[in-house]
């Protein structure tokens, strides 16, 4: 019987590439996210994939997302927590709505996701990623609502893991630093750079000469989801090019 797994904010970057990664496992994949089109644009070459499109900042659209699951596959094995959102701004000029936006999607669906699916995956254990970042575990510069959630996720996920590991469930987090997505254009945007000056800068901060890859992250995802990554659970492990070292 074929796993199933879900990963939101699969329209686009690392949710894409995690997608993938996924379908080629062999896994029944559904691609959950906002934007239907984009959702359909990303799943069109995925054989028996499916698309969920809605708002994951409401519980009660994150409790559908997991029942559509079920009645479409009958189990759930893993959840990616992927969807993100950032507002470069200090903490002075990051406005009550900014905020509030961050929180609501890199924290509150993460939780609501995880509280629905855990539900179904204790009849036969799985596996939660969560998409934190290094500014989850370390902090940056125009980004206070973002650390602050990233690093709620990260120990969230901790406080997660400890709560399920009897039941088989394994949750972890994985950090990445600057990833090549759309929200990489989007930072540099609200930071008044080129994207194209802003991409220079960022490979040249990196230690390895050159900022992480969507594929690379998925990887990741996809050997914390596997069987060899059994003992593995609580973690937040940095994906970055050595930038928190």
């Amino acid at each position: 019987m074929s796993k199933v797994a879900i990963v939101t904010g699969a329209s686009s970057g690392i949710g894409t590439a995690t997608a993938v990664a996924f379908h080629d496992q062999g896994y029944k994949v559904v691609l959950a996210g906002r934007d239907e089109a984009r959702l359909k644009t990303a799943a069109q070459s995925l054989d028996e994939a499916v698309i969920w499109a809605g708002d994951l900042t409401d519980s009660q659209a994150c409790d559908a997302l997991v029942e559509f699951t079920i009645q479409q596959f009958g189990h759930l094995d893993v959840l990616v927590n992927c969807a993100g959102v950032i507002h470069r701004f200090t903490a002075e000029h990051t406005t009550n709505a900014q905020w509030d936006n961050t929180m609501a999607v890199n924290l509150n669906a993460p939780f609501y996701l995880s509280r629905a699916a855990i539900t179904h995956m204790k009849q036969a254990g799985g596996a939660i990623i969560n998409i934190a970042s290094d500014w989850g575990l370390q902090g940056g510069e125009l980004a206070a609502a973002y650390c602050a959630s990233k690093g709620g996720l990260v120990l969230m996920t901790k406080a997660m893991a400890l709560d399920h590991a009897r039941d088989k469930i394994r949750v972890n987090a994985i950090c990445p630093g600057d990833v090549d997505t759309p929200m990489l254009k989007t930072e540099a945007e609200q930071r008044g750079k080129e994207y194209g000056a802003a991409m220079v800068e960022n490979n040249a901060d990196s230690p390895t000469g050159r900022i992480t890859l969507p594929a690379e992250v998925a990887a990741l995802c996809v050997y914390l989801a596997s069987d060899l990554a059994a003992q593995i659970t609580g973690t937040a492990i940095p994906i970055d090019g050595g930038n928190t070292a």
